[in-house]
């Protein structure tokens, strides 16, 4: 039985004044946030096809209501080990835009922790200023906790179809 969470792309603006809304998602250990107007939808993972001679990043396809549908490794994309999250045996596909991907494209993540509004302000973006350009939009700085024992988590915050294109897609 498949379950999946309609992302409703209304005005393609990623962005709410100084605000920036974001899928946050688990990778192994850590964690990564995509835009919310480039995803489509998240669904619960089922079994994927392997292709023959394909690409090492591409896990395979799956048949998402008909529609053939390829899945990416995002792990074997950003050169992240396989070990998964504590206690985490489920995976989602994030099935992404048909602005992000000619094809119809999923990728395959660990889990997908929430939906966030972040301030700008709570953004670092100096990862940006090196010589070279590099997928990563910036580094979400998201407070946890109560706010006696209130704790910064650092989400990496990337740009899935620069990093796509780059793994040439």
């Amino acid at each position: 039985m498949e379950e999946s969470l309609q992302i409703k792309n209304q005005d393609k603006s990623d962005t709410i004044g100084d605000e920036v809304q974001v899928v946050e998602f688990i990778l192994g250990e850590d964690k990564f946030a995509i835009n919310l107007f480039d995803v489509r939808e998240i669904v619960e993972s089922f079994r994927i096809t392997p292709m023959p001679h394909s690409a090492s990043y591409i896990k395979g396809i799956i048949d998402l209501r008909g529609e053939i549908t390829t899945v990416i490794d995002l792990k074997k994309v950003l050169k992240i080990s396989k070990n998964t999250s504590a206690g985490q045996v489920d995976s989602r596909f994030i099935v992404l835009d048909e602005s992000v991907t000619a094809v119809k494209t999923g990728i395959l993540v660990d889990d997908v922790t929430s939906v966030l509004t972040v301030p700008v302000s709570d953004i670092d973006q100096a990862s940006q200023n090196g010589a070279e350009r590099t997928f990563i939009l910036g580094i979400i700085k998201k407070s946890v906790g109560d706010r006696e024992r209130s704790r910064k988590e650092l989400i990496i915050w990337i740009d899935i179809k620069d990093l796509l294109t780059r793994a040439a897609l």
